[in-house]
């Protein structure tokens, strides 16, 4: 009996532990949850949010004032709406970005991506911010006809982007299409496979839309064939945690209306760049920029620092004067790269106008001299483009456009509207009421036209090539040194080469 009550007293005491356990258990996680930290706190804390992004014109690259890019930008307002610090990470490739995420190296990848259903059954995504579609890309050549279909790509050299959504999309296709062939590489940018296309080292090329939307006027005698597949979605890909506080977060940042109408200023700033010249104007200036501009651009660069302008607008004034030739003559006798008359020559003290580095920095000696003439109350750009239509037309002649321009109750202190006063000097109805009479007034405006296009398109072309030079620099960086802090492949924002 008394070995009875014992043997049910110590079944008891086992059952209460065993309830006392299973609450245990069952209050565990919301124990760990109700103590544990979110993702986005730790974040917070921490006071970094990591993007993973890539190096590219659209993307992120290192501009005259520091960092810049749509990518770059939108992330930097998501910092700020954070209130932490933004860390940069530059896989070398697509792969990287989504193992910088998987790794935990990066809380975000923000570079253009799109979604696909492959890729969402492995990652969480942000709301959509974009869309894109897949288009293939072309060189339009005389009796060439252009692709229309995928059976037209067969048997051509197709290049993509390794690890691209272009890349799923034709993995699909082949299925259909066997014979269906294409080179993926992640040694390149967009930029670099358009250039391909360009230059007919490939025949096709499968990039995003709204890459060659951005790009597609840099390079006139390209043309975009037919779309493969749908429009897709545009978002950050984001870690995998089971709070969702980062994903959470991001959305309702993205769904801001400040945020909305961010995305559309930073669209039209990364991606309604316009190449301004024709087929020809562009082949050319890019071949002179091969192989003329090298030798000159260290006094350009000399000149600028003495004189305080922009390198490029200095060698842009050149190209429009002489196509950086220092041999070259005008009609009218002025010579050299800054094609200077005797006069001015002797103005600013230049001996030999055909001696590149005397024309450079006699050049910009003039270009201070003529800036001089303008009121300093009109402020820049208007007053260098002001004194540029001066030098080309005269400043009697300027100062008469800009009588009839306030004439008209429009600003003569403002270029865009002095500019359209400029060409009524060649009709009699004007110029006879001006001081200065009869001009050909359509050359200044032109002539201001023509530097600023060479401007846009040396700011483009070296950026390209500073991007190219980065991720060069990069690479060997990651050969050269295994014992690097960075995860593999992978560049810190600090550890960015100084060449940018």
């Amino acid at each position: 009996m008394l070995f009875s009550l014992k043997k049910r007293t110590l079944k008891k005491r086992i059952d209460v532990l065993h309830l006392l356990t299973l609450i245990v258990i069952l209050s565990l996680p919301a124990l760990v949850s109700y103590n544990a930290k979110s993702q986005l706190q730790v974040i917070q804390d921490k006071g970094v949010l990591r993007v993973a992004t890539r190096n590219t014109p659209n993307s992120y690259f290192i501009d005259t004032d520091g960092p810049a890019g749509f990518e770059y930008e939108l992330a930097q307002a998501y910092a700020n709406y954070l209130d932490v610090t933004l860390g940069i990470i530059v896989p070398n490739d697509i792969k990287g970005l989504f193992e910088a995420v998987e790794n935990r190296d990066a809380h975000i990848a923000a570079a253009g991506i799109t979604v696909s259903d492959i890729r969402e059954s492995k990652y969480d995504f942000s709301r959509p911010y974009s869309e894109s579609a897949s288009t293939v890309i072309y060189r339009v050549r005389q009796g060439v006809p252009a692709p229309v279909s995928v059976e037209d790509l067969i048997g051509k050299k197709v290049l993509i982007l390794a690890n691209s959504i272009q890349a799923e999309q034709l993995s699909r296709l082949k299925e259909s299409f066997p014979e269906l062939a294409w080179e993926a590489t992640d040694e390149l940018t967009n930029t670099d496979i358009l250039d391909k296309v360009f230059n007919e080292e490939v025949d096709y090329a499968i990039v995003d839309s709204t890459v060659y939307e951005s790009q597609s006027s840099f390079y006139p005698g390209l043309s975009d064939a037919f779309v493969i597949g749908r429009t897709r979605p545009i978002a950050w890909v984001l870690t995998h945690n089971q709070d969702g506080s980062i994903k959470k977060s991001v959305d309702k940042f993205l769904g801001l209306e400040s945020t909305k109408v961010l995305i559309t200023e930073l669209k039209a700033k990364y991606f309604s760049k316009e190449n301004p010249l024709n087929f020809f104007d562009t082949v050319t200036f890019k071949s002179d920029l091969e192989t003329r501009l090298p030798a000159l651009e260290p006094y350009f660069k000399e000149a600028a620092i003495r004189y305080d302008f922009d390198w490029k607008f200095l060698a842009a004034i050149a190209y429009q004067e002489s196509h950086w030739r220092a041999d070259a003559v005008s009609p009218t006798g002025v010579k050299g790269i800054m094609m200077l008359t005797q006069a001015a020559a002797k103005e600013v003290g230049v001996e030999d106008r055909t001696d590149p580095v005397e024309s450079i920095f006699g050049g910009a000696q003039y270009l201070i001299n003529v800036k001089a003439k303008i009121p300093e109350r009109i402020k820049d750009p208007d007053h260098t483009w002001f004194a540029l239509a001066g030098y080309n037309i005269g400043f009697g002649h300027l100062e008469d456009a800009r009588i009839l321009t306030q004439r008209a109750d429009k600003d003569p202190d403002k270029w865009e509207d002095v500019k359209e006063f400029l060409p009524l000097l060649s009709k009699q109805r004007y110029y006879q009421t001006v001081k200065y009479g009869y001009a050909r007034g359509q050359e200044p405006v032109q002539y201001v036209e023509n530097i600023q296009k060479y401007m846009d398109l040396l700011e483009w072309e070296k950026q390209i090539q500073e991007i190219r030079e980065a991720r060069e620099e990069a690479m060997r960086a990651i050969q050269d040194a295994e014992n690097q802090s960075a995860p593999n492949g992978i560049i810190l924002l600090d550890n960015m080469p100084d060449t940018l």
